[in-house]
């Protein structure tokens, strides 16, 4: 595999790298971070940030939030940890905050509901985008990718287009999805 073009130069930039990507992926943070980390500041590569973000699926928590983890502690220990998280949440949760306190006042307006649909609708194209940058990446995946297109396409069958409730769907398929996989490593 290969490394990184670069790392941070100090738990600052940590910090303030997290914190920019935090205020920009309002409804989704990963195709944000995927940009910023991958190709703007070169800290990982595409492979790193999948098998980054494999693992924070894995743990109890955000994806984000575990990522941000990995990653701090990758380069600095538990003072990078401490750093990317808190570039990760301290802005954002105030601003989340104060949209409460606003959305508490203007809460049954049409254009407040017709804005926060929007917005979901902006974050599942955000997703989307992600997942065909990520695409290549799959290549190497001892799945293949006509068995993880697969899975991808049942989970979203099952949880868009039959509106069954995602913790079922997340332990129905991803047990399947997870024995599949470890017998395709076996191999």
């Amino acid at each position: 595999m290969s490394e990184p073009a670069r790392r941070p130069r100090s738990p600052g930039e940590l910090f303030r790298v997290f914190n920019r990507l935090a205020l920009q992926g309002f409804g989704g943070v990963l195709p944000v971070a995927q940009r910023e980390l991958v190709e703007r500041e070169g800290w990982l590569t595409r492979e790193q940030f999948v098998e980054t973000l494999s693992i924070g699926q894995v743990l109890p928590g955000p994806n984000i939030i575990n990522m941000a983890l990995i990653i701090g502690d990758r380069f600095f220990g538990w003072r990078g940890i401490a750093a990317a998280v808190g570039g990760l949440l301290l802005a954002p949760l105030a601003i989340v905050l104060a949209a409460a306190i606003v959305y508490g006042q203007f809460a049954t307006h049409p254009m407040v509901a017709g804005a926060l649909r929007g917005m979901g609708a902006v974050a599942a194209g955000l997703i989307v985008a992600t997942a065909v940058k990520l695409w290549p990446t799959l290549r190497k995946n001892p799945m293949g990718r006509t068995t993880c297109l697969g899975f991808a396409l049942l989970t979203a069958l099952a949880v868009g287009g039959l509106r069954w409730p995602l913790a079922w769907v997340v332990l129905g398929l991803g047990a399947v999805s997870m024995a599949w996989a470890w017998r395709s490593l076996k191999r």
